[in-house]
């Protein structure tokens, strides 16, 4: 992946994070998606007084996405604020595992400029996905 990409995409997660609702844990985080043909989608987390109706911002990206008509990825990039790097949560690994494939390169990072790039397979592997559905058990 071309260091421009990655520090691009971590710039526009960086953004998302900005916007985050945040009022109950104080941790904002921010995700970029890069679309097959160049576009790029945002999210940030959102949370919510219920806090089973939170949603993160690896999901909102996605989701916004996807209700635009896109279903396919070529990367994602996650940022928080500290330290640590980010660090998607199992439902999000599971839902960048129906969206990216398994080589697809997840970017992960922090504020302070620092980042790794895994992939999908490395999240999640063994995912659920569509061959799942259809008996076949062998991962991805």
């Amino acid at each position: 992946m071309e260091k421009k990409t990655v520090e691009d995409l971590i710039s526009k997660a960086k953004e998302a994070m900005d916007n985050a609702y945040v009022p109950y844990s104080k941790y904002p985080v921010g995700a970029a998606l890069l679309t097959e043909d160049g576009k790029v989608y945002s999210g940030c987390n959102i949370e919510n007084a219920s806090y089973g109706l939170t949603n993160c911002a690896e999901r909102t990206g996605i989701f916004k996405a996807v209700s635009e008509g896109y279903r396919t990825f070529e990367s994602i990039a996650i940022i928080c604020k500290g330290e640590l790097k980010a660090s998607p949560c199992g439902a999000c690994r599971q839902v960048i595992a129906e969206f990216l494939t398994p080589d697809s390169p997840v970017i992960l990072a922090n504020e302070k400029g620092e980042h790794t790039i895994t992939d999908v397979k490395s999240l999640l592997p063994g995912a659920f996905t569509t061959k799942s559905l259809l008996g076949d058990n062998n991962e991805f």
